[in-house]
């Protein structure tokens, strides 16, 4: 297992990271699984012995069983060097203050969520969402006080535009208060919109990138093909979405090609593929069953050749979103033009 230093930060995480959102499946959650106490034990055993030192977790993730099951699991104490990620944002109650980033809410959920995983810390607090109803001033003072207070070490967002990452690390800078070490994105060979804004501002601002659902939500497993669904669409979860279902199975039979010719599943490429792009620190895997978790353990260790990579560019190449000229402030030796969604001929 390859470890990377977490943006400007000296934590470093594993290439992979645990993720827990199929524990506990309880409410809208059961669409993604429903792993209980002893499986989640036998799953975070395999993720240790492999070299995993990060879990993810979130508030939300079945109205906080998922974190209750990790820290029943992990028995109150750390596992060898294991970190703990986990966010709020999300409603998690039926209470006007039961959402957003206000310094009520924020703080409140996070002293939960440390009873929940039966620690004294949290390793990387993540904000899960945009609030745009609470000042932004208030939201990093109340991580200010969380990070002074050690009840969180790191602070990152999630699911945030390029502006809004900015706005924060302006206030963060301004106002001498801790600064997002990363972002956790969505980014996928399906879905690369992240290349426009966000890989850029992780590269030049010195954020760690972890990806969420970095397999399109199984779409890019290698398992499912133009006539099929997944288990998960067909029970209403629709996250990530997909936009051209042409496109995607086009990618997924060259995931397959290339995936054969290495003898591995087109998840462990597409993983593969992930890993070397630029500012990314660690993939967020998840699943349902043990065999899922060591396929995709075993992408950290493939390599995938010059050209193999510019095939699966080449197949993946999203649609043309944004002028040339927005691309044309990263520097060649900072995010080099091989590594753009654009080139001129393209427009």
């Amino acid at each position: 297992m390859e470890y990377r230093t977490l943006g400007r930060s000296g934590l470093k995480v594993s290439t992979l990271t645990m993720g827990t959102m199929t524990f506990g499946g309880a409410g809208a959650f059961s669409a993604v699984g429903k792993t209980d106490l002893d499986e989640a034990r036998r799953m975070i055993d395999l993720c240790i012995d492999s070299g995993i030192n990060l879990i993810d977790t979130a508030n939300v993730y079945s109205n906080g069983l998922s974190e209750e099951i990790i820290g029943e699991a992990l028995g109150g104490k750390r596992k060898g060097d294991v970190l703990i990620a986990s966010k709020a944002r999300m409603r998690i109650g039926t209470g006007p203050n039961d959402e957003g980033l206000s310094r009520y809410h924020l703080i409140r959920e996070c002293e939960k969520s440390l009873k929940r995983l039966r620690t004294d810390v949290i390793d990387i607090y993540f904000l899960h969402e945009w609030d745009g109803t609470t000042p932004l001033d208030e939201t990093i003072a109340a991580l200010d006080t969380l990070v002074s207070q050690g009840k969180v070490r790191y602070v990152g967002c999630s699911n945030y535009s390029g502006w809004q990452v900015m706005k924060a690390l302006g206030i963060s800078d301004r106002q001498h208060q801790p600064r997002f070490v990363t972002q956790q994105i969505h980014y996928t060979l399906e879905a690369r919109e992240a290349e426009y804004e966000l890989l850029p501002i992780s590269v030049d601002q010195g954020l760690g990138v972890l990806v969420w659902s970095p397999l399109a939500g199984g779409l890019l497993s290698g398992k499912y093909h133009r006539d099929q669904a997944t288990s998960r669409q067909l029970s209403g979860w629709t996250e990530p979405p997909i936009r051209d279902g042409d496109r995607l199975w086009r990618i997924v039979d060259v995931l397959a090609y290339i995936g054969k010719s290495h003898g591995v599943s087109a998840a462990q490429v597409a993983l593969a593929w992930l890993l070397g792009r630029p500012a990314v620190s660690s993939l967020v895997i998840g699943g349902r069953t043990e065999a899922q978790f060591k396929d995709n353990i075993a992408a950290a260790s493939l390599v995938l050749t010059s050209d193999e990579r510019a095939r699966l560019d080449a197949v993946s190449r999203p649609p043309v979103l944004y002028p040339y000229w927005h691309q044309q402030f990263t520097a060649k030796d900072r995010f080099g033009p091989a590594d753009l969604v654009l080139d001129r001929e393209d427009i």
